[in-house]
């Protein structure tokens, strides 16, 4: 059921009524959910799961009111991957838990000192570049999967670009998810699919889980990769507030609704999950249909659930042809690459500053160059180590650098 824009007060006193918008609005959220465990080596059940639970710890938590679901982030893909390698995925997974209590520090001082401290340690000029390289650091895991089959990969990428560009209303939020459905069966029509796994996946089959094992370094690791989210995070949720018309950073507050992120990403390190974070498709969604009843999101997360305990659903995703996946990274990661371009536009950073230039471009090479920086069994490097050069080069450069030639300082 999707209801009309000029829908200005649906009527939700039919329960069949939010069940059916619940689940329609976990199918804009169901493709890049299930989408990072699969690029990670994840069970995508684990994030169905803790994606649900997480949701509904987060509702809990800000006492029910914000519209929200929580999905996999794509923030922490190369993170995952690299710490994967370097201290096994129960090590990456301890990081993951140190994540989720960075947000509840940061989450303890917003409520103390307010919002302008966050911002001032991490401004766009920091997190602008640290998104752009969690997208282009990917470009090369994008492009392996596709050539896998370029046929494939091809109408799958076309398939989301059409779907972006020309389509328009619920369907227009859901590219990935009819993207991979299309790839998905021309991978068929060519034989490239193979169905045994399904038919001796069981129908009821417990997610597999992983226990998450300390790793200092693992932890160390992962900790900068937590503040570019941060930041996504609060533009979120005046996004959301935008849509429905309230100031959710005031009530239930800023500092309830980074903590319910953080206490569901910690959850999901716990189980073997990948982190949670709020979904602009799902704002989207909201946006489109008017509805911004909470109850429909958590109906949403109560669906994700049952849906990780249905084994043939998750034999089904691990059947999906890498080339599928590889068309649908290709546009995935460059948007992501795009939105650090537009973090930077519209806060309006002035490239005349040389200093600006210098933190761009340090933060850049560092980042997507491989810098990596070892003590022992300590290591830091990608995008963890390219947060910590552009939080100390912001930090102890001055603000008043010399412009470039030609051009006039603002």
């Amino acid at each position: 059921m999707i209801l009309s824009q000029e829908t200005s007060t649906p009527n939700f006193d039919s329960p069949a009524k939010r069940i059916i918008i619940g689940i329609q609005f976990l199918f804009v959220a169901f493709g890049a959910t299930v989408l990072v465990p699969l690029l990670v080596g994840i069970d995508p059940s684990v994030a169905l799961f803790t994606a649900g639970i997480g949701t509904l710890i987060f509702h809990l938590i800000t006492k029910g009111k914000v519209p929200v679901f929580l999905g996999s982030s794509f923030a922490f893909i190369a993170p995952i991957v690299a710490a994967t390698e370097l201290y096994g995925l129960p090590g990456a997974l301890s990081g993951l838990i140190a994540v989720g209590l960075v947000y509840g520090f940061a989450s303890a001082i917003i409520k103390v000192w307010g919002l302008g401290v966050i911002e001032k340690i991490f401004p766009s000029i920091v997190v602008g570049p640290v998104i752009m390289i969690i997208g282009l650091s990917l470009a090369p895991v994008a492009v392996n999967m596709a050539k896998t089959n370029w046929i494939i990969s091809s109408v799958s990428l076309l398939t989301a670009v059409l779907i972006v560009v020309y389509s328009k209303g619920m369907i227009k939020l859901i590219p990935i998810f009819v993207g991979i459905i299309v790839g998905y069966i021309l991978s068929i029509v060519l034989g490239k699919v193979d169905f045994t796994s399904i038919n001796d996946a069981a129908w009821f089959a417990l997610p597999d889980f992983v226990r998450p094992q300390l790793n200092w370094g693992a932890v160390l690791y992962m900790l900068p990769v937590a503040f570019a989210p941060i930041i996504e995070h609060v533009g979120d949720m005046y996004a959301i507030g935008g849509v429905a018309n309230k100031k959710f950073v005031k009530d239930p507050g800023l500092h309830r609704t980074l903590l319910g992120d953080g206490i569901a990403t910690a959850f999901a390190g716990f189980f073997g999950g990948p982190p949670n974070t709020t979904y602009s498709e799902v704002t989207g969604a909201i946006a489109l249909t008017k509805v911004t009843d909470p109850r429909v999101l958590r109906i949403a997360a109560i669906t994700a659930v049952v849906f990780s305990l249905i084994g043939k659903v998750s034999a089904f995703l691990k059947t999906i042809p890498q080339a599928v996946l590889g068309g649908i990274m290709l546009l995935l990661f460059g948007m992501i690459a795009s939105i650090g371009i537009k973090t930077l536009i519209d806060a309006k950073t002035d490239f005349s500053k040389t200093r600006n230039q210098v933190i761009i471009s340090i933060v850049l090479t560092v980042g997507i160059g491989g810098a990596q920086i070892s003590y022992g069994t300590f290591s830091l490097a990608g995008i963890g180590l390219a947060s910590l050069v552009g939080v100390i080069l912001n930090l102890i450069l001055p603000d008043t650098s010399r412009p470039i030639k030609g051009s006039k300082e603002k």
